[in-house]
């Protein structure tokens, strides 16, 4: 038998013969640590059209293009800023005295940046030999030129147009320029807990904070705002309950911001009472240790309890550097724990990672052209790829013009997916080349300079004229438009020309847009008078060359060839129900492709190669692709509702959900409930990614089936405590009180009713003859905020009737906005509508909700209608259900995500709130409110058998054939059976007041039938689609069981 070193030895080479892998001596510092050379990718080419790198020597050019500042970046609030580092202000304000409708390209900051672009432009005649000048101006300023569409953009775009006497010494002008200016300029914002910085919550900010800011501001040359989101009184205090945390807001080229935000959130940790050290490690390293999904770093984080600072992934891609910034190391690692030996861990544990790396490098080429503009306009997707398959790319600077990047990955598989990836981003630039005859005498070059020039500002292409050639680079609108332009130029017009476009596809494409026996090709060729060659670049991509003489016949069998390239859906459906889909001998899958035009492609884990070594996620890949031809992509997202409709609402279509949660808090999470976090993935099917240690983002992200997200996100928030404090003046019979085993009762009734618990802090007066206060906090966690309300209501009553007055006591929730007509009454003269007038001072409905509890009117009204004998939309509808809806507060097992959501809120307001979010909405009823005569709801609204607020609607109209759905709140659940789940159905000790009353012959379906979901059985005939597998719209009788 063979041993498993030599089977793992014959795999191995098995892999590397089928990926052409090429294994050399390891070339790394470390020891322990292999890299293997793929081979390069051959280019197979045939006839060249012409290029500018082609040129002869000694031929003039001009090249204008683009300089992208960032002129719609606005600043910040002014009213709200509570510190400004030096100069900040002046930068990102408008000066005294400027009119409110001033633009945001007006700013200091954007100005200053035109003012040096052309102060740099101007020497570049004496440093190299060329003529550089600047143009600036309004996008929309550009629609009388003949064949330029009016743009739609507002931004200032200012352009530069170089001239000079060959190509390469233009090119350095231009990577020149662009690398000395800050075209990467952005902003960061970092959310600081309020009692973080300040002492107390008048204070000011603690002068050693703004020490540390000052240096930070000076060491990286960033602009630094705090900014306090809160409108406060006078004395300092906050006009609302609400805690909006302090924002940090950072200014600066891509390097600078990830720079100061990284020091802001060291300082943050320090005083926490953190350590910070720092270890180096080679940059190219840095992504792949960090596993897929950064998953790998995350695992050390919660073991270690540390958290790792890494250093930006591209430092070199643009070289722009403010005067007097200190850079930060590029592979320096920083590191902060509670202790030394917390950091120690961690650094051993990166070691071990980075000694037991084996890489894979590959170089691949991509056209020189498209460098720039995958650098400037695709770098964010390019850092997703690599985050997703544990690579890393050696991309070359801007300006630089090299065509070649290197992709270094663990394995080979992972080194494939990240090129072929890349290599699809080049598909969405195009090259354009109109070439015309030689002229007797051509027009000034400053007239040219000037054509240019506008076709660049409108368009965003870069338009290069050399040796009677027009080249265009940029994004296909960007080439047609620029095309356009050139066909209405005067010498352009009578002069002979020949006119190549080409666009970039993947080679497993070429069969589907040349047809069998290039039939599609043929005809396109015949039919728009134009000639189309498939020209070979890489083994991944190849070029469509389409050329022509005229531009009309071009531009037309473009448009076709564009007709016919893929237009392409994937998504995941999980392997168990391929064979499903796909029915006997493929003859369901044939149907509905024949039915839509659309070829439907299904992988399985066999196919997608062996996952040995992967992370979990490598099975959530999308394995199930749909192609047609673009002319035809509108029917790719009704193949893919077919297919979604045979599959299980727990194996559902994947979606993504944020979930705000404190960036802090995700160090405790990932350290104290790591394994209650694995495990909650796998009981939801789902997965949840906390974002990198230096984005700083409270962004939390949940994927996974649609209908088990919600559960996710609901035993997420579970974990995630939060407090509310409750202020008062303590006069002596309420300190009386606090102390008296009645309170004492109360605090056991608000956490048994409403999971709260409360804790009781005395604070002193520092104010001479001023009564001292007494501060409750309310604890929870998030999944119970709905109920905080209610109980912060009930604790208030309580007190008040113990001689406290509600309008002293901060902290309390003012009702919502409702959407009912009582705002409108005072518009309203009548003696019948009498409106009573309100408690001033305070949005509390303790005060007349007790002083008329035994139902009297109270002094001011005399009119039987008077508003306080209606139940307002946000009050309690009875008493009983405010006690059925917290009996089983926290004990039931799977409760939904509203699991004490208050009925603070009207039914109207709730189902337009439901109706907001696409991906739980009801197609067949979009507005997500019942009609008044579609149900008929009983006169005391029933509460919910499962403790929640809202009431319960029994219709009884429409075909006694169809079941009647009942509507309640909370997840959608599988349809398990309640005696199993109790918490899904109903209680087992409810009392019969809870039972529901069905009509004669219906019975309830097991689980949720929520009508929020495309996929609940629809009570409608009229829809015009035919019935399928999961819908019972045809079935007479009642059902028993589930509908699949």
């Amino acid at each position: 038998m063979q041993n498993l070193k030599t089977l793992a030895g014959g795999m191995r080479h098995g892999w590397d013969m089928q990926f052409g892998v090429r294994h050399q001596q390891p070339q790394s510092q470390h020891p322990h640590q292999q890299h293997h050379e793929m081979p390069r990718t051959q280019s197979y080419q045939r006839q060249q059209t012409p290029s500018i790198t082609q040129l002869p020597p000694g031929v003039p050019m001009s090249w204008c293009f683009k300089v992208p500042f960032n002129n719609n970046l606005a600043g910040p609030e002014i009213e709200k800023v509570i510190y400004a580092s030096n100069g900040a202000k002046e930068r990102w304000s408008h000066p005294a005295g400027s009119p409110e409708d001033t633009p945001t390209h007006r700013l200091p900051v954007h100005v200053q940046h035109i003012e040096d672009l052309q102060k740099l432009c101007s020497t570049m005649k004496e440093q190299a030999n060329v003529e550089a000048s600047v143009t600036v101006g309004r996008a929309t300023s550009l629609g009388m030129v003949p064949g330029l569409p009016a743009s739609q953009t507002n931004n200032v775009v200012a352009n530069v147009c170089l001239h000079g006497p060959q190509f390469d010494q233009v090119r350095r002008a231009r990577q020149h320029i662009l690398n000395s200016s800050p075209i990467t300029m952005q902003s960061a914002t970092v959310p600081v807990d309020r009692g973080m910085l300040f002492k107390d919550e008048q204070g000011d900010l603690p002068e050693r904070i703004i020490n540390v800011l000052d240096q930070i501001a000076k060491n990286t040359k960033a602009d630094i705002f705090l900014l306090d989101p809160e409108e406060r009184n006078e004395d300092g205090s906050s006009k609302t309950a609400s805690k909006e945390p302090i924002k940090l807001v950072i200014y600066g080229d891509m390097l600078t911001k990830e720079n100061a935000k990284v020091h802001f959130l060291i300082m943050i940790d320090q005083l926490l009472g953190m350590h910070v050290d720092s270890m180096t490690l080679d940059l190219n390293l840095h992504s792949l240790i960090c596993g897929r999904a950064r998953k790998k770093i995350k695992a050390i984080e919660s073991a270690t309890d540390t958290a790792i600072y890494f250093p930006p992934i591209f430092p070199a891609i643009h070289r722009y550097c403010p005067p007097g910034a200190e850079r930060r190391s590029f592979d320096e690692i920083v590191i902060t724990g509670p202790s030394q030996e917390h950091i120690f861990q961690a650094k051993s544990q990166l070691k071990d990672l980075t000694f037991n790396a084996k890489s894979f490098v590959k170089e691949v080429r991509i056209t020189p052209t498209k460098m720039d503009h995958l650098l400037l306009e695709r770098l964010d997707k390019i850092q997703s790829i690599m985050e997703a398959h544990a690579s890393y790319l050696l991309l070359p600077s801007i300006g630089e013009y090299s065509g070649v990047i290197r992709v270094q990955g663990l394995d080979v598989l992972n080194v494939e997916r990240t090129v072929r990836d890349v290599m699809g981003l080049t598909t969405q630039f195009y090259s354009a080349e109109w070439q015309c005859a030689p002229l007797n005498q051509l027009p000034p070059i400053a007239q040219i300079q000037s054509v240019l020039s506008d076709i660049c500002a409108s368009s965003g292409a870069d338009i290069v004229f050399a040796n009677m050639t027009f080249y265009a680079f940029g994004s296909d609108e960007a080439c047609r438009t620029a095309l356009s332009v050139i066909s209405h130029i005067p010498f352009v017009k009578h002069a002979p020309s020949s006119i190549h476009v080409k666009l970039e596809l993947a080679v497993e494409h070429k069969e589907f847009v040349s047809g069998k026996k290039n039939g599609k090709i043929n005809k396109i060729m015949n039919t728009a008078n134009v000639q189309i060659v498939f020209d070979g670049f890489n083994e991944y991509n190849f070029y469509i060359d389409v050329r022509g003489s005229d531009y009309g016949p071009t531009l037309f069998g473009l448009e076709l060839v564009e007709m016919e390239l893929p237009a392409s859906l994937s998504f995941h459906v999980p392997d168990q129900y391929h064979k499903r889909i796909i029915g006997i001998g493929g003859q369901h899958i044939q149907q509905l492709m024949k039915k839509y035009s659309v070829f439907v492609k299904f992988s399985n884990a066999h196919d997608r190669g062996p996952v040995i070594g992967k992370e979990d996620d490598t099975l959530k890949l999308d394995n199930v692709i749909c192609r047609t031809p673009s002319r035809n992509a509108q029917n790719l997202e009704m193949v893919k509702q077919e297919i979604m409709d045979m599959v299980n609402r727990p194996d559902a279509e994947q979606v993504t959900e944020n979930v705000t949660i404190d960036r802090l808090l995700h160090r405790e999470l990932l350290s104290l409930r790591m394994q209650e976090i694995d495990d909650l993935e796998k009981k939801w099917n789902c997965k949840i990614t906390f974002p990198s240690t230096e984005q700083a983002s409270d962004v939390v992200l949940v994927s996974g089936p649609e209908f088990q997200v919600p559960n996710a996100i609901y035993d997420l928030l579970a974990m995630v405590p939060e407090t509310h404090d409750v202020t008062f003046p303590l006069k002596p019979e309420l300190k009386e009180f606090v102390k008296s085993t009645e309170f004492e009762e109360i605090v056991e009734k608000l956490k048994s009713q409403y999971v709260v618990d409360l804790t009781m802090k005395e604070t002193a007066s520092t104010v001479p003859d001023q009564e001292e206060t007494e501060t409750l906090t309310l604890g929870y966690t998030r999944n119970d905020a709905g109920g905080l309300k209610d109980a912060i209501d009930f604790l208030i009553s309580s007190l008040v009737l113990k001689g406290l007055d509600a309008e002293t006591v901060k902290g309390s929730i003012p009702r919502p906005k409702s959407d009912s007509f009582e705002d409108s009454l005072p518009y309203f003269e009548s003696k019948l509508l009498h409106r009573k007038d309100p408690a001033s001072g305070t949005d509390s409905p303790t005060r007349s909700l007790f002083e008329n509890a035994e139902g009297h009117e109270s002094s001011g009204s005399s009119s039987f209608f008077s508003l306080s004998k209606f139940r307002k939309p946000t009050s309690m509808s009875s008493f009983s259900s405010f006690i059925d809806r917290r009996k089983n507060g926290a004990n039931s097992p799977g409760g939904p995500f509203f699991k004490h959501a208050s009925s603070n809120a009207s039914k109207a307001s709730l189902a337009s709130l439901e109706s907001q979010g696409s991906g739980y909405r009801n197609i067949w009823n979009d507005s997500g409110i019942n009609l008044p005569e579609e149900e008929i709801t009983v006169s005391t609204p029933l509460p919910h058998p499962n403790g929640h607020g809202w009431p319960i609607t029994t219709p009884v109209s429409g075909p006694s054939h169809f079941p009647t759905p009942t509507t309640h709140p909370g997840p959608i659940h599988t349809g398990l059976n309640a005696s199993t789940h109790p918490g899904f159905m109903f209680n087992n000790n409810s009392s019969s007041s809870l039972l529901l009353n069905f009509p004669t012959g219906l019975t309830p379906i097991p689980g949720d039938t929520t009508p929020t979901s495309r996929y609940d059985p629809r009570a409608s005939v009229d829809s015009g689609r035919p019935s399928t597998s999961h819908s019972i719209s045809g079935y007479p009788g009642h059902m028993n069981g589930h509908t699949r």
